[in-house]
Formats: C-alpha cells, sequence, structure tokens
C-alpha cells in the first residue's frame, strides 16, 4: 500500500481548546456541506494549535481515497479512533470532532465514504445527496474502514487499541463494523438506525447480526427521535448480550435526532455534553 498526506490549513489563533461563534459566509460554506446550510451560532470549533491534522489520501483496493486524520503534534503513536460521518460526508464537523478526539490523545480519522459516486459536500439538496450516499455499498465502506487502519499504522498509530464512533448514518456503521473487524475493541454508535429496509449494497442491518457484534458497543440515543425507535436498539442490545456480546444504551429522553450536530438546530447541550462523556469513559474502560 502506497499513503499521501495532504495539507490542509486548519483553524488557527482561536482562544483556547474550542470555541463557539457564528460561521457564516465563505467560511461555513467551504466548510460544510451545502445541504445542511446555514450553520447554527452552536458551532464548535476546536483549534489544531499542537496537533497534527489536515487531509490524506488513503489507498483502498480500487484507488486512493481522502481522509481527514488529527493526533498530538509528534505523538502519532496514540490508539485509533475512527470516525464515521453523517450523510453529509466530512465536513468540518467531522473534522473538528477528530481534533476533539487528538486532544484527548488519540489518533482520529476519518474517511470520505461517498466520494466515488459524488461529492456531498456539494450536492445543493438532501436529495441530491441521498442518491449518493444510496450508492455507497456497506462492504465498500468496511473495507474502507479497514484501510483507514491500515493507513494509521503506516503513521506509526497503536491499531492494536483500535475504536469506531460515528453520527447518524455512521451510527449504523458502527455496529456494522463491530461485526466485521475482531479486532476492534470498542464501538460508540450515535443515533444510528439498526433496522430497515434492505438491497443489494445493504443486505443486512445490525439487528440481523447481533450474534456477530462481539466488540463492546455503546449507543446513544435520543427518545425524540422521529427516525430510530428506541424498542428496536434496546431489541439488538439484549440480543448482543444474549449472544455473549457486550451493549449499552443510553436513550436522552427529550433528544431528537442528531442531538450532537452542534452545527444544526437539532444540538442539544447537555445530551451532547454527557455523551460525549460516555464515550470517553467507554473507550477507557474497554482498553482504548
Amino acid at each position: 500500500m502506497t499513503f499521501k498526506t495532504l495539507n490542509e490549513p486548519e483553524p488557527s489563533g482561536l482562544p483556547g481548546a474550542s470555541r463557539r461563534g457564528f460561521l457564516g459566509g465563505a467560511a461555513a460554506m467551504s466548510g460544510f456541506a451545502l445541504a445542511v446550510q446555514p450553520v447554527t451560532a452552536e458551532t464548535i470549533v476546536t483549534d489544531a494549535t499542537g496537533l497534527t491534522a489536515g487531509m490524506a489520501e488513503i489507498a483502498a483496493p480500487d484507488g486512493n481515497i481522502p481522509a481527514y486524520r488529527a493526533y498530538p503534534e509528534g505523538k502519532p503513536a496514540a490508539p485509533v479512533v475512527l470516525v464515521v460521518s453523517e450523510i453529509f460526508g466530512v465536513h468540518e464537523h467531522i473534522k473538528d470532532v477528530c481534533r476533539r478526539l487528538a486532544r484527548l490523545g488519540y489518533y482520529a480519522i476519518a474517511v470520505e465514504f461517498f466520494i466515488r459516486h459524488g461529492d456531498v459536500g456539494k450536492a445543493p439538496d438532501m436529495m441530491a445527496v441521498q442518491t449518493i450516499v444510496g450508492q455507497t455499498p456497506d462492504a465498500q465502506v468496511m473495507s474502507d474502514c479497514d484501510a483507514a487502519v491500515a493507513f494509521a499504522k503506516s503513521e506509526g498509530a497503536l491499531t492494536d487499541r483500535l475504536a469506531i464512533t460515528g453520527f447518524c448514518w455512521g451510527g449504523r456503521i458502527v455496529w456494522l463494523y463491530a461485526a466485521h473487524n475482531p479486532g476492534l475493541k470498542a464501538g460508540v454508535a450515535w443515533y444510528g438506525r439498526v433496522a430497515g429496509p434492505k438491497d443489494d449494497k445493504r443486505p443486512r442491518h445490525p439487528l440481523d447480526m447481533p450474534e456477530q457484534i462481539k466488540a463492546p458497543v455503546l449507543g446513544l440515543y435520543g427518545g425524540q427521535d422521529q427516525g430510530i425507535p428506541v424498542d428496536g436498539v434496546q431489541k439488538l442490545a439484549a440480543a448482543v448480550k444474549a449472544a455473549g456480546g457486550k451493549a449499552e444504551i443510553v436513550v436522552y429522553p427529550d433528544a431528537p435526532h442528531a442531538f450532537h450536530a452542534d452545527y444544526r438546530p437539532s444540538y442539544r447541550e447537555g445530551p451532547a455534553k454527557d455523551g460525549w462523556a460516555r464515550l470517553q469513559a467507554w473507550l477507557k474502560a474497554n482498553g482504548v
């Protein structure tokens, strides 16, 4: 495999490790997917000072694909966290999540899974985004995650201490990757679907394979999520436990879908902060 690192400007000069502020105009348009404009005033921006952070190309079986990675400057030998985006791709919020994890001492990497089929960042509306995402097979995503792990290892990261976290579309991927990679130590799924329609690109859902989910998974869900019934998620966790695995579900009763997405109106500060604290505890408890 060959790997190529690309340089990318990062936010700097921000007071402290992070700040909130309105990201409007050209900055918002360049940093976030068109389909999620406008970006809200709650958006968190994490300073990259003291980090190595930027875009890279990683080698997949069918060619190089872009990814964003961040880790403590000069210290790539850190535990690895795969960060899986929503359907909007690796925009500024997902990059920021990587920087937040890097500030905690992790090597965090987020892959642009959809790029073979189109640029979701430039898609003008949800229909266009869904068309691109709908062409992305689960098997390709699993392979791309494996390629990201290989890239991290090539940079000196500690891939024997591997975790994954993901949001919405990426939350579902967390459950699937916990069944795919026997070397995974932990997963944290933020409001990811566990059941749904099937096709040739999505032949199985997490609820179809509880016995294969061996890595411990923490699921963080909103009680007011109109698209993901909590009883289905609880059913999956019970089935995973019955099969000898480890799964824990936390439901925030008043939270909607996408409550961690601080750049969107769905953001809920309390559940988001609590979920982030639980993520850290879960990773440490499971050796990451």
